[in-house]
Parts: structure tokens; C-alpha cells; sequence
């Protein structure tokens, strides 16, 4: 059976890497795995998602509509926006952390206010503190680390060896705070 893990967020949050790192965890651990990747102007902040799809045998990169076994989601108002993603009995896993887009930085539109409510009242939503986690570590930038400790807890990926995952795939001046950010990401779901 195909699982679907939608990854969303803004661009230079780091949701193309932990797909990435994703990826390259699920194929090491055996499974037929494609990815894609939708960049919406992402070098200036605009709206980024990652497909990533996994199971014996994988037809399609692409996750439809009400496909999606799960949605990480790195900023809230993108939560919102791929909600109708989700399966039915999918779940949700939102970082608590707001990026204004440009319509919200010149005024021609609002943030939601409501954005964690609509969320919990539409699908099965945790609600997780990311970037505080990661100033707690001392580094904003490994909030995607933490939010793929996450998607691994989440989908009961802990089987697969994702230290040396990182450890080839990571500078090692940055390997020790991104291996501290992905326990503390499976901590939070």
C-alpha cells in the first residue's frame, strides 16, 4: 500500500531538504519512493510543496486531492492552504509559525487569526512549536530537521537508520544540532 506525505511551507524554510532526506531514508529502507516538487516563487518567499510518495510500488510522484496519508505543514496559513489534501482519516502536524506573504506585507490581505482552529475543527491536527524548539538548540535553521523528526514519529518511520542519513547528507560542522533536532522532533509528535 502507497503512503502520501505532503510536505508544505515557505521558501528558505528548508521543506526541500527534508523531503530530500526523506526520500533517501525511505529508499534506504527498501520502498519504491518518488518524489516532486512545486516551487510557487520560493526564492522570495512564496508558497512550496513536496509530494513524497512510498510503498512497494509507486505509479505516480503526484499526491491528489484527499490523497495525502499525511500533511507537515512548516508555517500555518500554508496548513491551510493544502488542507484539502488530506485524506479523510489523514492527519495534520503544523508548526505553529507564521510567514507573512506578500499580499499580508502590503496590506491587501489579512493573516488568518483563525488558521489553528480551522485546522483542528477540519482535520486530526497537532499542533507543534518548532522554532522554539530550535532556538532552544540555538539555530532557527534546523526547524526542517525537527518537523522531519516529526513526520518520521508521525509515520512510524523509526526503524530506519536517519543518524546516518544525516551524518552523509549534512556538513559535519552541523551534523551534532541537526541529530539533536531530530530527536527533538519525534519528542513533539
Amino acid at each position: 500500500m502507497t503512503k502520501s506525505i505532503l510536505l508544505v511551507g515557505v521558501g528558505g524554510q528548508g521543506t526541500i531538504l527534508a523531503s530530500k532526506l526523506l526520500t533517501i531514508g525511505l529508499m534506504e529502507a527498501g520502498y519504491d519512493v518518488k518524489m516532486s516538487e512545486i516551487h510557487g516563487m520560493s526564492q522570495r518567499g512564496g508558497s512550496v510543496s513536496s509530494h513524497v510518495r512510498y510503498g512497494e510500488k509507486v505509479e505516480s510522484p503526484v499526491i491528489e486531492l484527499g490523497g495525502a496519508d499525511i500533511l507537515i505543514s512548516f508555517e500555518k496559513m500554508e496548513a491551510l492552504r493544502y488542507l484539502n489534501y488530506i485524506k479523510p482519516q489523514g492527519k495534520v502536524v503544523v508548526n505553529n509559525f507564521e510567514i507573512a506573504s506578500m499580499p499580508i506585507l502590503s496590506g491587501k490581505a489579512e493573516y488568518p487569526s483563525n488558521a489553528l482552529e480551522t485546522l483542528t475543527n477540519r482535520a486530526n491536527t497537532t499542533v507543534i512549536d518548532a522554532a522554539g524548539e530550535a532556538e532552544k538548540l540555538g539555530s532557527p535553521k534546523v526547524m526542517n530537521v525537527i518537523l522531519l523528526g516529526a513526520i518520521i514519529k508521525a509515520m512510524g518511520l523509526e526503524e530506519i537508520d536517519w543518524e546516518k542519513i544525516l551524518k552523509e547528507n549534512i556538513k559535519e560542522r552541523l551534523l551534532d544540532i541537526n541529530l539533536k533536532a531530530l530527536e527533538a522532533g519525534k519528542n513533539l509528535v
